[in-house]
């Protein structure tokens, strides 16, 4: 009798925490899409970027894959919090362009409310600037930064499905320019039961910037994915797969100052295209929200990862043809035992610049 009570007063609670969770998600949604604007002008460009090495060398935003001792699964992914992230502690660093810095922590808690806790921290460092004034008097040095607090949140819903939200304050200082942000992130998992298959949909940066820097609200970069990963039986790698920014068809850029020819240059007549370039234009826009990598499992303690990010090479490559296009090509290994987790990447994000992450995982 007494379960049977509990069972229908959480049954009860459950409800009302999806229904209070769709609704400020849709608020919020409705908030942010009101002010969504082009690609590459919206803020806090931290929300959008991995700090873990493990999800950078695999080239993808976030991971969809059950890992019970990887917290920087559950960081990205909050669906997948597990019960084992309990106490278990996770740093990251990340070496990027001209001595600036970028990094998070996070750290697991059980407690004997429902589903498991997930708290962290992130940061991002520019660097140390030269100020000055209209008249180029100097004014100094002066640090610009953001910083964001996270509170993630998971509960499985049977033995298969998971639901899991986080939310972030973000506060950004550019020399005396103050911002203030609230953004938050949905997900929800399906994992088989062999553990060899997960897929993901997630809603992620959904938000507003509560404080301007000079009275312009901007908007945050929220985006719309779905991932998965599978592994087959006895296969010793698996397989990641994402799909980004699904809201948004065209991605490409098309460049002003480069207007693609309709006529020939020596008879001016107009160029007649192909009977496939329309085709080819279509996967090519699905391609740029394609984004795949490969994770080799050498007995279950080293790693070996790639991956691929088809925009990236397509839009960072270097214009002379003599140089190889390493640009949106990803790699790094993992090292795992009982105690603890190390993991190093490297990502190219063009052909001068290619920075590099190290993460640290340990049980307390």
């Amino acid at each position: 009798m007494y379960l049977k009570f509990f069972e229908i007063a959480f049954n009860r609670q459950f409800r009302h925490i999806l229904l209070y969770t769709a609704v400020v998600h849709c608020a919020l949604w409705i908030t942010n899409s009101s002010q969504a604007q082009p690609a590459g002008s919206n803020t806090l460009s931290l929300l959008k970027m991995p700090s873990a090495a493990r999800t950078a060398a695999l080239g993808v935003d976030y991971l969809s894959i059950y890992s019970p001792l990887d917290v920087n699964v559950g960081l990205d992914n909050p669906s997948l919090i597990n019960d084992s992230y309990h106490r278990r502690l996770t740093l990251n660093y990340v070496g990027l362009f001209a001595g600036s810095h970028f990094g998070s922590a996070a750290y697991g808690l059980k407690t004997k409310l429902p589903g498991t806790f997930l708290f962290g921290l992130h940061f991002n460092s520019y660097g140390l600037f030269d100020g000055y004034d209209e008249e180029e008097v100097s004014q100094g040095k002066f640090f610009a930064s953001d910083i964001a607090l996270s509170a993630a949140w998971a509960m499985a819903v049977d033995s298969n499905f998971s639901i899991g939200a986080s939310i972030k304050p973000i506060l950004s200082q550019y020399e005396t320019y103050l911002a203030f942000a609230l953004a938050t992130n949905v997900a929800g998992s399906y994992v088989s039961d062999n553990k060899q298959f997960a897929a993901t949909i997630q809603a992620r940066n959904i938000g507003v910037q509560v404080a301007t820097f000079n009275g312009t609200r901007e908007s945050l970069p929220f985006d719309l994915s779905a991932a998965l990963s599978y592994k087959a039986s006895r296969a010793p790698f698996r397989i990641f797969f994402e799909m980004n920014r699904l809201t948004q068809w065209h991605l490409r850029y098309d460049d002003p100052l480069k207007p693609e020819a309709t006529t020939d240059p020596y008879t001016g007549q107009p160029l007649t295209k192909p009977w496939y370039d329309g085709t080819v234009k279509v996967l090519d826009e699905v391609a740029r929200h394609a984004l795949l990598g490969v994770e080799a499992d050498i007995k279950g303690v080293f790693f070996v990862r790639l991956g691929y990010r088809y925009r990236q090479n397509a839009e960072m490559g270097a214009d002379a043809r003599t140089n190889i296009n390493i640009s949106g090509f990803t790699y790094g290994f993992g090292i795992k035992t009982k105690k603890f987790e190390f993991a190093f990447a490297r990502r190219n994000y063009h052909l001068g610049q290619a920075p590099n992450y190290i993460s640290l995982s340990l049980k307390l």
